[in-house]
């Protein structure tokens, strides 16, 4: 029979804390200073209940944007193409299709107070996009006028940049999904032309060729 420290725990307090979780996601992307009130009324919880998850707000904040953080590098993982100029691409909007829709907590999550925590948490990522530089640069498709730590960042920030332009401009999910490829296309070299018709000739690059998650995958 398990110990109390091994049982797996209740199926109410496990939906619960997905709850609160799934409810922190959205709430922070309404307004970046919601309070666990708010959250707990929003996952239709009582502020006792998510103290029960999470002893404070910071802790929450930390869970919620590591986690996504995780999913985002599990998800980029799989993505691969013989070119490494559409690989960066296929990079940029799997990342779009993922965030877009919560642009202003993701947007925190990397530049905020714990960026380094998320991250750590991006690391597998950033160890895909730098060997697919690594590759670009030995094929010549990539710049070799910069070390490939410095195109690795260029390329990541670009994608980043676009998350805040996304919220100044109020981009639809479409406009995003092209920015955010140019973006990184730029970065890694390309001229705005070369990168518009190498988007416009490749069909993987298409937006909704990769849908979104469902809300409860994003969980």
């Amino acid at each position: 029979m398990p110990t109390p420290s091994t049982r797996a725990p209740r199926r109410d307090a496990a939906a619960n804390r997905e709850a609160i979780l799934g409810a922190a996601a959205g709430a922070l992307n309404d307004d970046i200073d919601a309070s666990l009130e708010s959250i707990a009324t929003r996952a239709g919880l009582s502020r006792r209940a998510v103290y029960g998850h999470f002893a404070t707000r910071d802790e929450l904040l930390v869970e919620v944007f590591t986690r996504g953080a995780r999913r985002l590098a599990a998800l980029l993982d799989p993505v691969s193409h013989p070119d490494p100029l559409v690989e960066i691409a296929l990079f940029g909007a799997t990342l779009w299709a993922e965030v877009e829709h919560i642009r202003v907590s993701a947007a925190l999550a990397v530049r905020g107070p714990h960026r380094e925590l998320v991250g750590t948490a991006l690391d597998p990522a950033r160890a895909r996009l730098r060997n697919t530089v690594r590759r670009g640069m030995e094929s010549g498709h990539i710049r070799t006028d910069l070390d490939r730590e410095t195109v690795t960042r260029l390329i990541e920030n670009a994608a980043v940049s676009v998350l805040d332009e996304a919220t100044r401009a109020r981009l639809t999910p479409e406009a995003g999904h092209r920015l955010v490829m140019l973006a990184g296309l730029g970065a890694a070299g390309m001229g705005w032309r070369e990168a518009g018709e190498l988007i416009a000739s490749t069909p993987e690059l298409a937006f909704g060729g990769m849908a979104p998650a469902s809300e409860g995958e994003r969980r």
